[in-house]
């Protein structure tokens, strides 16, 4: 089975990639913590390759454009709210939230900004100061307004697109991290060979790839089904399309933190950015456990396939 994206896509992401890339990848967005100038590229950029023009919500092509471009975001630690801004609600970017902790990331960017939760509670945030924390740089605490009545609901279909296109920007985080760690270990020499020479090293190196593979095989395929199932099961999928993100992102950037080691921690390192800008992704807007907990139900009443389910009719 071919499970490659179409051509014209992936001509896209390499262009999108890029031009991403132009913008100075991680060291750029350590930049950014302290220059807004760095965002403002970041924006322009995303201007060019076309990205405010995409409609996620009605394209399929629109939509696997916008998931190739939220991975190549990933990959550069673009420091912009790149999937609030595809799913923007009247104009303002649509932040995906925990009201009990809300924290928005970008949040003190210009412009208006919309919330909603995992059940599709609409909020009109109050956005306090950024934290500078270093795990989450860019985020802003929040005051929350709402639920706003009988329209202040946003449909599922957005909630569930945030989830998968905040797991590609992962996804891209991930792939990026594998990299730079194969990288490092076939060219650092310790004991008079290379640390790739090294049994334990491969296998940490293969555990995850496979990781990184898998989560990346997942991603398309949760994509290629999120208009063409009940919504029951698109969002069961889309849950755990982040669960497996956020859990492939613990493993990949632990083992490239233990193959850097010291240098792995050190902001001069991309690994380091990488690490530190992602954290609200694999975060919020709830725990892997947290989220684990939100799937039960879809077991007992069957929107969340496994290889035991009854197939679900559209």
């Amino acid at each position: 089975m071919n499970t490659g994206l179409p051509q014209d896509i992936s001509e896209f992401a390499s262009v999108a990639g890029k031009r991403l890339a132009r913008v100075g990848g991680p060291q750029a967005a350590l930049r950014a913590e302290t220059d807004d100038a760095v965002r403002d590229s970041a924006r322009a950029a995303l201007d060019e390759v076309g990205a405010f023009e995409l409609d996620v919500r009605s394209g399929s092509d629109d939509l696997l454009a916008a998931a190739v471009l939220c991975q190549a975001a990933g990959a550069t630690a673009l420091p912009y709210p790149l999937v609030e801004a595809l799913l923007t609600i009247d104009g303002a970017r649509l932040a995906l939230v925990n009201p009990e902790a809300p924290r928005i990331d970008h949040g003190d960017l210009a412009g208006e900004w919309a919330a909603t939760d995992l059940d599709g509670h609409l909020y009109r945030p109050q956005l306090g100061p950024r934290s500078n924390a270093k795990l989450g740089p860019f985020l802003v605490s929040a005051t929350l307004a709402g639920p706003e009545g009988p329209e202040g609901t946003v449909p599922a279909t957005d909630v569930n697109l945030h989830l998968v296109l905040g797991s590609w920007r992962i996804l891209g985080t991930v792939q990026r991290s594998l990299d730079i760690a194969t990288e490092h270990v076939q060219t650092r020499i310790q004991f008079g060979k290379a640390l790739a020479d090294f049994q334990a090293v491969r296998f940490a190196v293969a555990d995850a790839a496979v990781a990184v593979r898998g989560l990346h095989e997942l991603a398309k395929y949760t994509l290629s089904r999120t208009k063409s199932v009940p919504i029951p099961v698109a969002t069961a999928d889309a849950l755990l399309l982040r669960l497996k993100a956020a859990d492939t992102a613990r493993q990949v950037l632990r083992t490239a933190h233990q193959l850097l080691g010291a240098l792995g921690f050190c902001d001069e390192s991309d690994i380091s950015v990488l690490d530190r800008h992602v954290q609200p992704l694999i975060r919020l807007p709830l725990s892997t456990e947290a989220l684990s907990l939100r799937l039960l139900p879809g077991v007992r009443d069957g929107s969340l396939e496994t290889l035991f389910s009854t197939p679900i009719s559209a």
